[in-house]
């Protein structure tokens, strides 16, 4: 549904902004006064081409901006970039058209440009323009599947069509890729190989590398490290004299000998001894080293060879060897999946297959169900053209065989014959714009139980009616107003008086010329049906005669 329509320096509106609610809304209005440029802006927010002369005199652009809300059915079927745009909780949908004097123009859903393709698709979704001029909709195949199925109440099984639908859509992305995954390990086979085959070659082992270059580090420091060793050992307990741990042992004897006179020299004289003994394992440890410390004859090259190797295959393959590792193992995994065959594609194509089963499936209950439905949706149209004065008019429901897709695997043309003794053919190439309009009208209304967007704009679907036919299209908008919402322009007070809002559309006279939109309170309402009637100011029989309409009598 519309919530808020906006317009800014469109042609002579400088600034209008509209509040709409669910039912029947009626815009009126003297004829010129700009009733045509609210239909026009509301068709550039579904993509409408712009005209010359759309940019007004009160700045360099023109701007459009409407807030519907957003059910989420509705963004399950609008393109994908539309969900992408999307900001995190909002909960309504703001499109807009922003158009320059030099004619260029931008699309935008919730400040953010879009493609207007993308605009026109989602436009389909939000609302429908019905007018003498505007057949482009309801000529549209994909639109008359839409009413024959809101007439059919196949909502439930156009659910189904599409879940299937998206999950043959799921399973041929998969298949796709794992395509293009396994054409990408195929053109990488030698190279895989080639990490596998030198990796498991080298054999190395967690942790490896540190451990060689720390050996490495000794081994090219063998005899520095030996001469300090040994000279250590020598320097704490010598093969021949005294060294630190005899002579440590000398001091805690004589100190020892004398404690008995001075009692403080008591821990002097345990630090001393104790220091005796942690020098005598220290020169034992050192001696242990040292005897332990045999050099094995070429074990500095083989070292410094496993570490190139190292350094090579890094160098070779661009990783780190850590991370080669698990390149390795991968590159393993991805060989083992090509030896074994096209397995994986193959088990995707099979659930692919599956899934167009259920598609098809689904497909041909929506057929059984639109078989059965078409001549009630035709019998329906044509009980309500008859209403609509085209008492002749006969139509017929043409279903055939089309691609399967989210909508089934259906393709309907709507065929026409206006008068007796002419040959049915699609609507727009039968119907005047006067018949049009109301043949819309009768669609729709036939099509009710909930087919198509839940915004109508009629404009002027009262075009060539009068008398009974205007009250019985005013019936049939306001039977119409119980499921989705009608915008409507007209100048028919009989059809004006069935209006849950009222708007008027007024010229000012001035240099520019403008346009105003207003709601109109209740009393402002007699005043403008007075009017449509032909009522001159203060014309109190027109006055009472309009109240009587409002009030039903």
């Amino acid at each position: 549904m519309l919530l808020r329509l906006q317009i800014e320096n469109l042609a002579l509106i400088e600034r209008a902004e509209l509040e709409p609610g669910s039912g029947l809304n009626v815009l009126t209005g003297e004829t010129g006064a700009g009733k045509t440029m609210l239909a026009q802006a509301i068709a550039l927010l579904t993509g409408a081409q712009h005209t010359a002369g759309v940019v007004g005199p009160h700045g360099k652009e023109a701007y459009v901006e409407a807030e519907f809300d957003l059910p989420e059915s509705l963004l399950a079927e609008a393109p994908a970039a539309v969900a992408e745009l999307r900001p995190d909780g909002e909960e309504t949908l703001v499109v807009a058209r922003r158009i320059t004097a030099s004619g260029r123009s931008r699309a935008l859903l919730w400040g953010r440009t879009c493609a207007r393709d993308d605009l026109e698709r989602l436009g389909e979704l939000l609302l429908e323009i019905s007018s003498q001029h505007e057949a482009r909709r309801l000529a549209r195949p994909a639109t008359q599947l839409d009413l024959l199925d809101g007439a059919a109440g196949n909502a439930e099984l156009r659910q189904a069509m599409s879940a299937a639908w998206g999950e043959v859509r799921d399973q041929r992305a998969a298949l796709e890729r794992a395509r293009v995954d396994a054409a990408d390990l195929e053109r990488q086979r030698g190279d895989l190989e080639e990490l596998a085959s030198r990796f498991e070659e080298a054999a190395v082992e967690p942790g490896e590398r540190a451990q060689l270059e720390r050996e490495r580090e000794r081994l090219r420091h063998a005899d520095e490290l030996t001469s300090a060793l040994a000279g250590a050992a020598e320097l704490l307990n010598p093969d021949e004299g005294d060294g630190a741990v005899a002579l440590t042992g000398r001091a805690s004897e004589l100190v020892a000998g004398v404690e008995r006179f001075e009692p403080g020299l008591k821990d002097v004289c345990g630090e001393l001894r104790d220091a005796a003994l942690r020098l005598q394992e220290a020169a034992v440890e050192l001696r242990g080293q040292l005897d332990g410390f045999e050099i094995e004859p070429g074990r500095l090259e083989q070292v410094e060879a496993r570490l190139l190797l190292f350094a090579e295959l890094e160098r070779r393959f661009g990783e780190r060897l850590d991370r080669l590792a698990e390149r390795a193992v991968e590159a393993r995994a991805s060989l083992d999946a090509l030896e074994t065959g096209t397995g994986g594609v193959d088990e995707l194509g099979r659930l692919l297959a599956e899934a167009e089963e259920r598609a098809e499936a689904c497909a041909m209950r929506l057929r059984r169900a639109r078989q059965r439905a078409a001549p009630r949706f035709a019998r329906a149209v044509e009980a309500e053209l008859a209403d609509l004065g085209m008492d002749e008019a006969k139509l017929e429901v043409r279903l055939e065989r089309a691609e399967t897709g989210i909508r089934g695997a259906d393709r309907v043309t709507l065929l026409l014959a206006a008068n007796p003794g002419l040959a049915a053919a699609p609507l727009a190439d039968v119907a005047s714009g006067g018949e049009l309009s109301r043949i819309a009208l009768a669609v729709r209304v036939a099509a009710r139980s909930g087919g198509g967007p839940g915004t109508l704009l009629l404009d002027e679907v009262d075009a060539g009616v009068g008398g009974r036919t205007a009250r019985a299209v005013g019936e049939k908008l306001r039977r119409l107003a119980q499921d989705a919402q009608l915008i409507c322009i007209t100048h028919l007070p009989q059809i004006a008086s069935l209006a849950e809002r009222h708007f008027r559309v007024e010229k000012s006279p001035g240099d520019p010329t403008i346009t105003a939109v207003s709601r109109l309170a209740d009393a402002e309402v007699v005043d403008e049906i007075a009017r449509m009637l032909g009522g001159e100011d203060g014309d109190e029989a027109a006055r009472r005669h309009a109240a009587a309409m409002l009030a039903g009598v």
